[in-house]
C-alpha cells in the first residue's frame, strides 16, 4: 500500500524535528552513555531522580521533565510531531538520544518493549570499538562499497564511514523505524546511505567491499525484531546475515560480524557454524571473544536454562 501524500508529509515533519533536535544538542555538548536496559531500569528507580533536570535526564533516561528544559521553538516543533508527548502533568521524549565519539544518535525510549524498538546500548558500542579496530590504519578507498546489515541506529555505518570514506554506503533493515532513525543519525554525521527495507541483499546490486552486521542474539520470547536471534541458542539470524554477507563479497571483501553467543558446557556452537561458512565461502575467519560474559540476568529465564554464560563475539571474514 503507497502512504498517503498526507503521511509521507507527516514521515518528512518528523524527521525534520529530529533533526533539529540533533543539531542543537550539539550545540548545548550533550553527552550520555547509554547502559543496558537492566542498569537503566536500576538507575531510574532510585528515588532521587523522579524528575529530569538536565538534558541527560530528559534525552538519556528518559525522565518526565517541565517544558523549561527545552527553547520554546525547539519544544513546540518536537511536540507537534509527537516527539514530545505529555505524561500526566508533566512532559516525556519519545525518543533517546546516545553520544559516540562526535556523533548522536537517536534511538528508540525506555523500556524498549515495542515490537519495532530501535535499539542503542554497550553492545552499540562494542560493534564500534570492532569497526574501528579493524580499520585501524585503512586507508581510504572512495570507490569502497560498506553496507551495514540490519543496522539499527546506524552506528556501524557512521563509523565506518568515518573511517573508509567510501563514496557507496548501504544500510538496510526489516524495520522501517530503524531505517528512518538511521538516515537521520547518518544525515547528522553528514553522510547518506541507501536505504533497503528487506530481510535480505537482494536489493544490493553492487559487489559488496565492506559488510557490517550486528545481529539480534538474545533468546526472546516476546520475539522483538532487535532481540530475537533464533533458534535454540539464538543464533539463527547471526548465521544467516553472516551467509548474506559472503554470498555477496566482492573479491578482497570483508565482513566485520558483532555478535553475542551463548555458551553451553564450555561449547561455542556459533563458532563452529561460521567456520563451516567460511570454508564453504573459501573466506579466512579470525574469531574471538571480546567479552565472555554479557547480559548475566539472562540467564536467571527459562529459555536459557541450559547456558552457562553468553559470550560477546567478533567473526572477522576476508575473501
Amino acid at each position: 500500500m503507497v502512504p498517503t501524500l498526507s503521511r509521507q508529509q507527516e514521515t518528512v515533519d518528523q524527521n525534520q524535528a529530529l533533526q533539529a533536535l540533533l543539531v542543537w544538542l550539539k550545540t548545548q555538548d550533550y553527552r550520555f552513555i547509554t547502559p543496558t536496559p537492566a542498569t537503566h531500569g536500576r538507575v531510574i528507580a532510585r528515588n532521587e531522580r523522579p524528575l529530569a533536570r538536565s538534558l541527560r535526564d530528559v534525552f538519556g533516561w528518559n525522565l518526565p521533565f517541565e517544558p523549561i528544559l527545552l527553547p520554546p521553538p525547539l519544544l513546540d516543533s518536537l511536540a507537534r510531531e509527537e516527539v514530545i508527548t505529555q505524561s500526566g502533568d508533566l512532559l516525556r521524549s519519545a525518543v533517546r538520544v546516545s553520544s559516540l565519539g562526535e556523533d548522536l544518535y537517536l534511538h528508540s525510549s525506555y523500556p524498549t518493549t515495542d515490537a519495532d524498538a530501535v535499539f542503542f546500548g554497550p553492545d552499540s558500542y562494542r560493534f564500534a570499538d570492532l569497526i574501528e579496530t579493524e580499520l585501524a590504519g585503512h586507508a581510504s578507498c572512495p570507490s569502497m562499497h560498506v553496507v551495514d546489515i540490519g543496522t539499527g541506529s546506524g552506528v556501524g555505518i557512521v563509523v565506518a564511514a568515518r573511517r573508509c570514506n567510501p563514496v557507496r554506503l548501504t544500510v538496510t533493515d526489516i524495520n522501517p523505524r530503524a531505517l528512518a532513525l538511521a538516515g537521520i543519525n547518518l544525515g547528522a554525521a553528514g553522510y547518506r546511505a541507501t536505504s533497503i527495507l528487506s530481510p535480505n541483499l537482494d536489493d544490493v546490486t553492487d559487489p559488496i567491499d565492506l559488510a557490517l552486521a550486528n545481529p539480534p542474539f538474545i533468546i526472546d520470547e516476546s520475539e522483538r525484531q532487535y532481540r530475537n536471534g533464533g533458534g535454540a541458542n539464538g543464533s539463527d539470524i547471526s548465521v544467516t546475515m553472516a551467509k548474506l554477507a559472503l554470498d555477496r563479497l566482492a573479491p578482497k571483501g570483508r565482513l566485520i560480524l558483532y555478535t553475542g553467543s551463548a555458551i553451553v558446557e564450555g561449547e561455542d556452537d556459533l563458532r563452529g557454524k561460521l567456520e563451516n561458512l567460511a570454508d564453504e565461502a573459501g573466506c579466512s575467519l579470525r574469531y574471538r571473544e571480546i567479552d565472555p560474559d554479557i547480559f548475566g540476568e539472562e540467564l536467571e529465564r527459562p529459555a536459557y536454562c541450559h547456558v552457562e554464560r553468553i559470550a560477546a563475539v567478533a567473526a572477522v571474514f576476508e575473501r
